[in-house]
């Protein structure tokens, strides 16, 4: 973009316009020779400029009406007065304007250059068209849901910001023959992207691109060339459930549904749950569900609702080698762990009696599992009813002890002493 201080004229256009009607002259039309009391005309008429460039223009009144002479008139830029050191009068019916160093447009379907009777009276208009042409649009991305559809979306440019009305157009055909075709549905995921909602092909590659032209020139994308089975993606897994697991204090079941879209095809699928706390924004991904419909949720906090999510991947439809697309994330689903019934920090532990073998080792290897355990969300095939039976074990001893034994504030059992010797 070339750079520079902007001129007088330039600096003006950035004013805020005392009048609506003077904004909307290139919308509706600016005044020509012969369209109000006086006949003039702007020369050059709707001139397009690139940013930086220099103008000059002049204001010609045919005839000789009273009160419109060179002397009289003066030139407005979007609604503001020009200053007068920018005019000059080149004879008794023409004035001169001479703009340098111009700014984008403010307005993409152009600025209101007018030219003004003593009086204030519009005696014609032009608009002026300042800005860039189209870069080469880049980073396409497509993705078709249940291979039903195609979108695709892109990013306009380095810059983007042209400052002229730009046409954005997606073309595609079938990459070995046919012609070429151009996307009608724009802007349905965001300014910049285009939606083919039917008559695709399947087991052909598609060559995909973008043209991007307005009034100074034109540019066009390099050629993205896909198929349509390595690009599907599908809806959020539906009927997500959550339960707890029994009497588990730190344990949620999350069960769901397959993509019922997909059924009648041959593909494989993984998904991804992540769950938070209720009142926190952060949440946990887990990675390793591969392609199970229900999952385990291990180490949380008892006595805490979660919200969890899941999503899909569908992945080698009809043979396709390549990665496959995550869903959206399926609506939050809350459930919360039971309350624990142990004590709290400040609670005794129930060590070994005396002359009863010592279980250290065992409860070492044990306290090694669950630690393992609480730092990863435990889903797999493998059968928990062992693990469910020595967990539901455990927090019954815990509560038979706390009640027939009694814990004490200092933290120590309370025990029965003798008679003292």
């Amino acid at each position: 973009m070339p750079a520079g201080r902007p001129g007088p004229a330039a600096q003006s256009a950035r004013r805020p316009p005392p009048l609506l009607p003077l904004l909307l002259l290139c919308v509706l039309g600016a005044p020509r020779a012969g369209s109000g009391a006086h006949t003039a005309v702007i020369s050059p008429q709707d001139p397009t400029l690139l940013i930086g460039s220099s103008l000059q223009a002049t204001c010609s009144v045919h005839g000789d009406p009273p009160g419109a002479t060179a002397e009289g008139l003066y030139w407005t830029l979007n609604g503001r007065r020009l200053a007068p050191e920018l005019s000059r009068v080149l004879n008794a019916s023409t004035l001169a304007l001479a703009l340098a160093n111009l700014n984008g447009s403010r307005q993409q379907s152009g600025d209101n250059l007018v030219c003004h009777a003593r009086d204030g009276s519009i005696l014609a208009g032009s608009c002026l068209y300042v800005g860039l042409p189209p870069e080469k649009p880049f980073n396409i991305s497509c993705w078709s849901k249940n291979m039903k559809d195609l979108t695709c979306r892109w990013t306009p440019g380095a810059h983007g910001e042209t400052f002229l009305h730009t046409n954005y157009s997606l073309k595609y055909k079938l990459r070995w023959y046919g012609q070429d075709n151009t996307c009608e549905e724009y802007h349905t995921v965001g300014p910049h992207s285009c939606h083919i909602p039917k008559d695709l092909a399947l087991f052909t590659p598609y060559e995909i691109w973008v043209e991007a032209t307005n009034r100074l020139g034109s540019a066009r994308s390099d050629v993205l060339t896909l198929d349509i089975l390595d690009v599907v993606t599908t809806d959020p897994p539906p009927d997500v459930h959550v339960s707890r697991v029994g009497g588990l204090e730190d344990q949620l079941s999350v069960r769901w549904v397959s993509p019922p879209a997909l059924k009648d095809f041959l593909f494989q699928a993984k998904y991804q749950i992540r769950y938070r706390v209720e009142d926190s924004v952060d949440w946990k991904v887990v990675d390793d569900v591969s392609n199970q419909t229900s999952c385990r949720l291990a180490g949380l906090k008892p006595g805490t609702v979660y919200f969890v999510q899941v999503r899909c991947n569908p992945f080698g439809i009809y043979g396709s080698k390549k990665a496959g697309i995550w869903s959206e994330w399926s609506h939050p689903t809350a459930a919360s762990t039971p309350r624990s019934e142990r004590p709290g920090p400040g609670g005794g532990a129930c060590e070994p009696r005396g002359g009863e073998p010592s279980s250290g080792p065992v409860r070492r290897e044990l306290k090694q599992f669950l630690g393992w355990l609480k730092k990863h969300a435990y889903c797999s095939n493998l059968s928990f009813r062992l693990y469910d039976q020595w967990r539901a074990w455990m927090q019954k001893t815990h509560k038979t002890r706390n009640q027939d034994e009694g814990i004490l504030p200092s933290g120590r059992r309370g025990t029965t002493r003798g008679p003292a010797r």
